[in-house]
């Protein structure tokens, strides 16, 4: 298809944008007082846009306008991933971790990247309420073993799985709660799986 010239690439993006809108064609009137142009002119940039494959054009009925190509630009669609909810995550003391799935929760940026893999865990527990980590909420994870200090990972301790604050010591890891009420966890076999990307809340 030949090229348009800006005069009648933005007849063609009025004449998409309209159809879509009014689930018509405009009349050449409708065009005309868009652009302030002559009738004639409009007449002109439509036979251009059908010579150029851009429209169709029925002389049988009125506003029978077709875009053949769209030129508008779209766009993109956003980023979805299909995150797996593997069961429930101790904000308290830690909770046996079931690895049961637990169905699937779509979501889209800035909880997940394209280039990231993820799960999801229910919160239960409020050793992280100081951190606005509530009872009830669904953690987002970015699937990972290692963590810097201070982020906010899900770890493995004694085959059971939670959700609090890394920090590397000079001989052990603590993992920290944001609640004056609990206790660190201490020990030198502490496995990363994750680090907190976001956190989902439903209002009932």
């Amino acid at each position: 298809m030949k090229n348009l010239t800006d005069r009648q690439r933005e007849v063609l993006n009025f004449i998409s944008q309209y159809s879509e809108d009014n689930y018509r064609a405009p009349s050449v009137r409708d065009i005309s007082d868009h652009f302030g142009i002559s009738l004639r002119a409009v007449q002109d940039h439509i036979a251009a846009l059908q010579h150029k494959g851009y429209l169709s054009l029925s002389e049988r009925r009125a506003r029978s306008l077709h875009v053949l190509k769209d030129e508008r630009e779209k766009a993109p669609a956003p980023f979805i991933s299909r995150v797996p909810v593997l069961g429930t995550v101790a904000a308290g003391k830690p909770l046996l971790s079931e690895e049961n799935l637990d169905g699937y929760v779509s979501l889209t940026e800035p909880f997940v990247r394209p280039d990231k893999s993820y799960f999801a865990l229910h919160v239960r527990g409020a050793s992280m309420i100081n951190a606005g980590i509530l009872d009830g909420d669904l953690a987002i994870v970015e699937q990972g073993e290692v963590a810097a200090d201070g982020q906010i990972v899900v770890a493995v301790v004694d085959n059971a799985i939670t959700l609090k604050r890394f920090y590397r010591e000079a001989e052990r890891i603590r993992l920290q709660p944001e609640n004056p009420e609990f206790q660190p966890i201490y020990g030198n076999e502490i496995r990363i799986v994750g680090t907190l990307s976001g956190i989902v809340r439903t209002y009932s």
